[in-house]
């Protein structure tokens, strides 16, 4: 049997997605752009790559396939455009690893919407690490050092929200593809922020990175975590895309010595086993059944 399309295979590329998310921060340090340009040019950028991804599968029935969304699609479109305009404001607000700490409960707020919504009963596993995991952000929150820094918090739990609530729509409409309505909810970004963005261009140098914060973060790691995926257990999945809450933090912190406090040291490593805690045992379940 080749590597290619091997569980090695599938592993290793969504390591790699999850390597490239974990690079959004970095970008947003990067750039000495104000809040509304930022959003504006990533979102142009987002947009035009995930534009030629839906080429690249589709073709000339591209346009027909963005016709067929349907209502799903219309509601999932603004909600994709609140995720990715709150991962870059929530960073502008905060560190990098408080974000990602909030982040990293998408598991747990996914399986709460899942409950609501279409009525999946969470695990009692599920339920004990989401009381650990919610422990360590109010820990982390209770701790912050400023307004902002909470302003940034609840920014990052309301990416986490509507992050959590794509999951389980792609869950509910199984035929609804994320690659087009992410890269209209890209577009709708653009759109509605325009007018808030500087008229000033940014240089060059500036593009470039915006070029790259809107490719890597977007099409390159979702084409990536989609191969990927089809490979490994969805449990292996989420684990290996805890990559990305792990090295967010680390990339800025080498870089542009941004260090996270105490307190979210002790919140991070909270959430974190809590999460570890839960995916193994889907892994277990999963060897188990295989032998």
């Amino acid at each position: 049997m080749s590597w290619v399309g091997s569980r090695s295979y599938g592993a290793t590329l969504v390591a790699t997605a999850a390597v490239l998310w974990s690079t959004g921060g970095l970008f947003v340090r990067a750039l000495d752009l104000d809040l509304w340009t930022m959003l504006v040019w990533r979102a142009v950028f987002a947009a035009l790559a995930l534009a030629v991804v839906v080429f690249a599968r589709h073709g000339a029935q591209s346009a027909t396939r963005l016709r067929r969304l349907g209502w799903p699609g219309l509601v999932a479109i603004p909600i994709a455009t609140v995720s990715m305009t709150s991962f870059v404001a929530a960073v502008k607000l905060t560190t990098v690893a408080n974000v990602m700490i909030v982040y990293a409960t998408v598991p747990f707020i996914a399986a709460a919407i899942g409950y609501a919504w279409i009525g999946e009963r969470p695990s009692r596993r599920m339920l004990i690490a989401s009381g650990i995991a919610f422990l360590g952000i109010a820990l982390m929150a209770g701790a912050a050092p400023s307004v902002r820094d909470l302003a940034g918090d609840a920014v990052a739990l309301l990416m986490t929200v509507t992050f959590g609530t794509q999951l389980v729509m792609a869950r509910r409409y199984p035929t609804l593809e994320m690659a087009p309505v992410n890269g209209a909810g890209s577009a709708l970004c653009a759109l509605l922020l325009w007018p808030l963005a500087s008229a000033q261009m940014p240089d060059l140098a500036q593009l470039g990175i915006l070029l790259l914060f809107g490719i890597a973060t977007t099409a390159g790691a979702y084409v990536l975590f989609l191969i990927g995926g089809r490979y490994i257990p969805s449990g292996e999945a989420g684990l290996i895309g805890m990559l990305d809450v792990v090295l967010a933090p680390i990339w800025v912190w080498l870089l542009f010595d941004e260090r996270p406090d105490t307190a979210a040291l002790i919140g991070g490593a909270l959430v974190l086993a809590a999460v570890l805690w839960y995916l193994a045992a889907q892994l277990t379940r999963r060897a188990a059944a295989a032998t």
